[in-house]
């Protein structure tokens, strides 16, 4: 369900009658009990916590309020987060799962506060990276406490055990990958004497947004082609308009007419992506390094005594004249939001900010991260040891904390709690240092979106409608079903349907940003 016009009408009026309330002093009795509860709401990602449970019990210690939390299944999060924008029952803070239309357009209006420069004097609020913070940013003002993720985390996993059987090794090159994988396809890896094997697994990627560091985009950034827009002769330029992305497709498409990529790439469940490559059906994965603990874990249900073996992880590869262009990510996954709506005064917004500080304290994100120590996990020289309780209470911790609260953090959040995991064995501890080594590396030579933090009217009133021409386009052109030509004609397409409008606001934005 899309925000219709008249929903953004419907939320315009409620946000200017609860501005006017706002300015009148509205129920100060009513507003002095609240004072003591925070309003929220979450995307939940499993069963809803228990107000009375352990875990919200042990958040609201540390926030110093109590939480009155709506929790809002993951599917339908964006639905519920349209609907509450044009309401005029606005929770005091609600995670944004990005830049959506509803969202910019209600923040632009007024419905949530501008907190740009008000972070410094809160130390656990502080952005962490001034680049991530500009990324979250709509046209350089901050409207919420973005959620970190790694600025770098792209990464390639391969079948260890295939690579030491065909006596190769890790890819630096996309020429080197596209050997490996055709060695994958055609050398019987597994040694089962069949041809039953490809090298490149690709799932189907939603079409809604263009630029979603997908593998497809993933490997354009190492043709050279810009990580979605990029100058090019002093204007930025959307990556479909550059040789690079078409150099890029036609090396993946090659790859793809030759078997080397599984063949139902266009329609794979993303949800299943990890399958292929632990039931020993394809070799190579382009994605996220953390992936890597995922794929670990899988490994060991299948052989506990040799899944070490079965894994290797390599970086972003150098395209074929040793130029490395590394694709980086957002370094946010959303916010948190304060409504203007519900807190009214600077005094109140300062209230709740103090709040979200306290939550933001190491206590806190290993709290929301992590869990309660000595109950779900110890530590273990500085890692987390999960303790494997059958005690029915033990397994509702886990549930909350790793479905519901791990979602309020904002500098520990999945995959990057406070206290990383113990490693179970030598593979995965060299993993963890690996990792580590390559987004060091990696950032060295990473490919920033300079259009990150620009919002265009165009792009939040015709993006829906924009992005999916070249999306599905690509996948077309790579199945086989149109030419370089048709695929060419649909970029034309998407600059005659708002595309240029798109990029004439961007670049118009970009200037008044100081062009940064």
């Amino acid at each position: 369900m899309k925000t219709t016009p008249r929903r953004l009408l419907a939320g315009t009026i409620a946000l200017t009658t609860a501005l006017l309330a706002a300015a009148c002093g509205g129920d100060d009795a009513g507003r002095q009990a609240a004072s003591n509860e925070l309003t929220m709401m979450v995307p939940l990602f499993g069963t809803a916590p228990d107000p009375a449970g352990e875990v919200q019990q042990a958040v609201e210690k540390i926030v110093g309020k109590k939480l009155k939390i709506s929790w809002v299944p993951n599917a339908e999060y964006g639905d519920k987060t349209n609907v509450v924008l044009a309401s005029d029952e606005i929770p005091q803070v609600m995670v944004v799962q990005g830049k959506t239309a509803a969202f910019v357009q209600a923040a632009q209006a007024g419905a949530f506060w501008e907190l740009t420069d008000r972070l410094d004097k809160y130390p656990n609020l502080k952005a962490k990276s001034e680049q991530s913070e500009l990324n979250a940013s709509i046209n350089g003002k901050v409207f919420g406490i973005y959620r970190v993720r790694p600025l770098l985390r792209s990464a390639v996993l391969y079948r260890k055990d295939w690579l030491d059987r065909l006596d190769l090794k890790i890819p630096e090159t996309v020429d080197d990958l596209y050997e490996v994988a055709k060695a994958f396809t055609e050398k019987d890896p597994d040694g089962n004497g069949k041809k039953d094997t490809y090298g490149l697994i690709i799932p189907k990627w939603p079409t809604p947004v263009f630029c979603s560091s997908s593998p497809y985009n993933v490997i354009e950034t190492w043709f050279g082609a810009p990580n979605c827009y990029g100058d090019r002769g002093g204007k930025l330029t959307p990556t479909f308009d550059t040789e690079e992305f078409y150099a890029a497709n036609r090396w993946l498409k090659k790859m793809v007419d030759e078997g080397l990529v599984n063949p139902d790439f266009a329609t794979l469940d993303s949800a299943k992506w990890n399958d292929p490559f632990y039931q020993g059906k394809g070799g190579i994965i382009i994605d996220v390094n953390v992936r890597a603990s995922q794929m670990y874990g899988l490994l060991k249900e299948q052989d506990p005594e040799n899944y070490g073996d079965k894994l290797a992880m390599g970086g972003n590869l150098k395209r074929s004249d040793g130029q490395k262009f590394s694709h980086p990510f957002d370094g946010y996954n959303g916010f948190l939001a304060v409504s203007k709506q519900s807190v009214r005064t600077e005094a109140e917004l300062d209230d709740v900010l103090k709040a979200l500080d306290r939550l933001a304290t190491k206590e806190g994100q290993a709290l929301l991260a992590n869990g309660i120590e000595g109950r779900n996990f110890k530590l273990e020289n500085g890692f987390d040891v999960p303790i494997n309780d059958d005690d029915p209470a033990v397994k509702t911790i886990n549930n909350d904390v790793d479905f519901a609260f791990v979602q309020l953090g904002t500098w520990a959040t999945i995959g990057m709690g406070v206290y990383e995991q113990m490693p179970t064995n030598e593979a995965e501890r060299e993993n963890l240092r690996l990792r580590k080594e390559l987004v060091e590396l990696d950032l060295r030579t990473a490919v920033h979106n300079p259009a990150l933090p620009i919002v265009s009217p165009a792009y939040v009133s015709k993006g829906a409608v924009l992005d999916p021409i070249v999306s599905d386009a690509r996948v077309k052109f790579l199945a086989g079903e149109i030419t370089e030509e048709q695929l060419r004609a649909e970029v034309k397409r998407w600059h005659e349907s708002g595309g240029d409008q798109v990029v004439a606001e961007i670049n118009d934005l970009h200037a008044k940003l100081g062009g940064s």
